[in-house]
């Protein structure tokens, strides 16, 4: 793992100057209860190609991201500014906690999810499926009962720009799940064309998983679906939750309410647990993720094209039971 002294942060863009001075587009009066009015928009870092996968680490109080075409995980604090966090990172994409706080990551070239331990050694937890290599995982959520539940799109073998052009051996785009204790695989959902961004409601007993097959198919999907999560681990229902527009849920979060802060074409859109959409954050890039961070778990971090964003607000970002 290649750490090396944290560098100045380059000078992000300005807002467009058509931007209004309020980033914030009201659907619905329960959003004004979820936003900070005064609280502004913060560009905290540019100069990648394409960024993913925040994660914030409440031990070291940073956060780490993706920029996968340029092959490495950054990493941004307070006063510090930003880093390489690891160079080359195998094309990292989504990362996420464990219960003892290790990096979970969702890797395109090595076509595995991989934890990284407390001393800096990767354990590879998944990289088969029935003897026959995964596409390229791209998002990842760790449940309170310790398993791991990740999907499995092909965008890091449809070309060498975010990994490494391949065919697909398993022949199709799946979400799995790792059991915390024995470590097996298993196959949760079978019926997506581009699974993508995926996260639990408050009481886990909710998983809402995206589809973004309109990358591949003009007229493909763009929505998120929710699944009920069974005692035993398995998923059922799958109804249609919310369609994106403009932009696909690359990735999303959940705060404490059981609201959604997903991504989109024209930034931040915030959904109720109901499915209706309260507010949007607007940013002057396309978002791909969301995480929510800092010491009171109460900022959201953007992550958009070329650029990490930031903004405080009215409301704490989930956490799990137990």
């Amino acid at each position: 793992m290649t750490t090396p002294s944290l560098a100045a942060s380059p000078t992000c863009s300005p807002l467009p100057s058509g931007l209004p001075a309020t980033p914030y587009e009201h659907c619905d009066p329960r959003f004004s209860g979820l936003i900070v009015p005064s609280a502004r928009l913060d560009c905290l870092h540019g100069g990648s190609r394409w960024t993913e996968g925040p994660v914030y680490l409440p031990a070291t109080d940073e956060l780490i991201w993706s920029d996968i075409p340029n092959n490495r995980l950054l990493r941004w604090s307070e006063g510090a500014g930003a880093g390489v966090f690891r160079q080359p990172s195998d094309y990292n994409n989504g990362n996420t906690l464990d219960r003892e706080g290790r990096i979970v990551g969702c890797l395109h070239g090595a076509r595995a999810v991989v934890r990284t331990e407390h001393d800096g050694r990767r354990t590879v937890l998944a990289s088969h499926w029935q003897g026959k290599r995964l596409n390229s995982p791209n998002d990842v959520v760790v449940r309170s009962d310790g398993s791991i539940w990740f999907t499995d799109p092909a965008y890091g073998i449809d070309s060498d720009y975010e990994g490494h052009k391949a065919d697909s051996e398993i022949g199709g785009c799946h979400v799995y799940r790792i059991d915390g204790r024995s470590g097996a695989l298993t196959l949760v959902s079978h019926d997506f064309e581009r699974p993508n961004g995926l996260a639990f409601s408050p009481d886990e007993k909710r998983l809402y998983i995206a589809d973004t097959g309109r990358t591949h198919r003009a007229d493909g999907p763009h929505h998120i679906r929710v699944f009920n999560v069974g005692d035993d681990g398995q998923l059922s229902g799958g109804r249609v939750f919310a369609t994106i527009t403009p932009g696909l849920a690359d990735g999303f979060r959940v705060d404490a309410l059981g609201n959604v802060w997903t991504s989109a074409g024209d930034g931040v859109h915030c959904y109720a647990p109901d499915g209706c959409l309260l507010g949007k954050i607007r940013v002057p890039e396309v978002v791909s993720n969301v995480c929510f961070g800092g010491p009171r778990h109460n900022r959201l971090f953007i992550t958009a094209t070329t650029s990490l964003y930031a903004i405080y607000l009215a409301v704490n970002g989930a956490r799990r039971p137990g």
